[in-house]
């Protein structure tokens, strides 16, 4: 007989297995330990006084344990499949080329970008000289956006697909079992890159290609249908179908699109920014207690609240993480958050958004198809024509930035390009600052000393989703006017993050199969 069990265990007792096999004996009352086993998932419960963990086991009882069979048992030779053209290989484009070894179809990926060991020499640049490669940084290239920028592998969306076998892809390319029983699983920074080079050599090994410093700057079409692209260079690419899945900041492919007439709108999205505090803060607020246990993982926090009916909630939050410049093309200053796999920064950074809506932004002048891009293209140049020409990142204390006091001086931080203080009060729309600044003091009576001179309020997170989405078939995954081109992932509009890019990348590729009657 099979069926799930769940024990509590204490911190100390965490890697001590056979204290876990009595409590599931007691629980089952068997008398014996004579069972398989197989630990399922792994959360933290800290809101007593004394933290401890929830532990989900799945348990045979006079039978053989049932095995997990791997995703790769299931890719086939596609070597002369018909071709499926993917622009992007970040989650979305990955996981649907994948997909594709499954479906019987050969995935050419096309990526503007550089292969993801190649790409550390550009983020070096924007991080050390402040120099910005429009090809190459921490959105584009091999593995996308989350590649370098932490790894998190959480999602909402648990309708979208199948979570579970996008994790066995995960460790069944390198990441550790781990990621596959914890409630918020995480990579990290420093281990997706060897992860995503393996999904390119399964790919490749399987009679797939990828193609990278491939700029695709045309669409070729043949009335309604997208027959192929066009690369810098004049190459042209053809094939039965084409994924779109080049994320939420290759603004140039929405231009192009546009040009093309086909169809796109405005989205709404959220912009703000980065709050950084010292980890061990948010250590003993999560945990009530002064020094964090060495069986507890560096913690972190969601935070939210309305004001003027329009959410202000913490993004993509990082425990024991590093703020890193994420900017696309020169003249614009951007921040993002990530996490090493040891999350053993002291400090902690989250984004701190607003809801941007469309309604709102008609009332000060953006309106049309690209009214959410050109409002965040508008800021993130507006917070970089404010400095010295860097990269280096305007900040402000917290509570100074409630006050609309200009820092004297702002606090140590993780972001190497560095900090200078600055009225993050008036560099930022006004309507975004308000909000901002009362959701700090709404939040700051839930979690006590969230709102202190300690943080640093930093700018500016603006690519928190997509500000254009490119509107598809509900049933087909289709778009809605143009025969054969596949909108995916987070610049599409369909997706949030790692996991949930990677589960509608599959879906995509499956409807692809279908189109193309695999």
């Amino acid at each position: 007989m099979y069926q799930e069990v769940d024990i509590k265990i204490a911190l100390e007792q965490l890697h001590e297995e056979d204290a876990h096999l009595d409590r599931l004996a007691k629980t089952l009352k068997t008398g014996t330990k004579s069972f398989d086993y197989r630990l399922l998932k792994r959360s933290i419960d800290a809101r007593s006084r004394t933290p401890y963990y929830l532990l989900r086991y799945g348990v045979w009882t006079g039978e053989a344990k049932t095995e997990i069979i791997p995703v790769s048992e299931g890719y086939r030779d596609v070597s002369n499949a018909p071709e499926v053209l993917i622009l992007g290989a970040g989650p979305a484009g990955y996981f649907a080329a994948l997909e594709c070894l499954l479906m019987g179809l050969r995935p050419i990926v096309l990526e503007r970008g550089k292969d993801v060991r190649a790409r550390r020499r550009d983020l070096r640049a924007i991080q050390q000289f402040g120099e910005v490669n429009p090809h190459s940084n921490y959105c584009f290239g091999e593995g996308g956006a989350g590649t370098y920028s932490d790894g998190k592998l959480y999602t909402r969306s648990h309708k979208r697909g199948s979570i579970e076998k996008v994790l066995q892809q995960f460790v069944e390319h390198g990441a550790t079992k781990e990621i596959l029983v914890d409630a918020h699983p995480h990579i990290g920074s420093n281990k997706l890159p060897e992860i995503v080079a393996n999904m390119r050599h399964t790919i490749e090994q399987y009679g797939g290609s990828v193609i990278f410093d491939c700029y695709v700057t045309d669409l070729i079409m043949d009335g309604k249908e997208l027959v192929g692209v066009m690369d810098a260079n004049g190459k042209i690419y053809k094939a039965a179908a084409t994924i779109l899945a080049t994320g939420h900041s290759a603004r140039d492919i929405f231009y192009l699109l546009d040009a093309h007439q086909i169809y796109i709108e405005a989205k709404s999205f959220a912009l703000g920014v980065r709050i950084e505090h010292s980890q061990s803060f948010i250590d003993q607020k999560q945990y009530k207690s002064e020094v964090r246990h060495p069986n507890l993982p560096a913690a972190s926090y969601s935070v939210s609240c309305q004001v003027d009916d329009l959410g202000v909630f913490s993004f993509c939050m990082c425990p024991g993480g590093l703020i890193v410049p994420a900017s696309t093309a020169p003249g614009e200053l951007v921040v993002n958050g990530m996490s090493l796999s040891r999350r053993d920064s002291p400090f902690s950074n989250s984004g701190f958004v607003t809801a941007i809506e469309i309604e709102e932004l008609a009332k000060h002048g953006y309106r049309g198809k690209f009214a959410s891009l050109d409002f965040q293209k508008s800021v993130e140049q507006a917070l970089f024509a404010a400095g010295d020409g860097t990269q280096k990142a305007p900040a402000q204390r917290a509570t100074d930035f409630v006050k609309n006091l200009k820092s004297a001086s702002v606090n140590d931080t993780s972001y190497i390009p560095g900090l200078y203080p600055a009225p993050m009060h008036q560099l930022l729309p006004k309507f975004v600052a308000h909000r901002l600044q009362r959701a700090l003091v709404d939040i700051n009576k839930k979690m006590n000393g969230y709102l202190t001179p300690e943080a640093n309020i930093i700018g500016t997170e603006s690519r928190t989703s997509s500000p254009v989405k490119v509107p598809r078939d509900p049933d087909t995954l289709m778009h809605i006017s143009t025969k054969r081109l596949f909108p995916c992932g987070e610049g599409a509009g369909y997706a949030g993050g790692i996991l949930s890019a990677a589960m509608d990348g599959q879906r995509v590729a499956q409807a692809v199969a279908q189109f193309l009657g695999k």
